[in-house]
């Protein structure tokens, strides 16, 4: 999900910072961030609170914010 890296880097945080709110590892973000790995919807939802974008946003369904 490249979104989820342009969010993070725009908010100027690191892959330790986001996986710290989602109490998960670096590692595990990491492949959430590259589409490795499918990312649980209480993550999107959280992520979503916490960037203040929609869910639909975050997997590029839309260019809305």
């Amino acid at each position: 999900m490249p979104r989820l890296k342009e969010l993070r880097e725009k908010a100027e945080k690191g892959q330790k910072e986001i996986a710290d709110l989602l109490k998960i590892s670096q590692q595990q973000y990491s492949l959430y961030e590259t589409g490795a790995r499918e990312i649980k919807l209480c993550y999107l939802i959280t992520l979503s609170k916490y960037y203040r974008v929609s869910i639909d946003y975050m997997l590029g369904l839309t260019d809305k914010k």
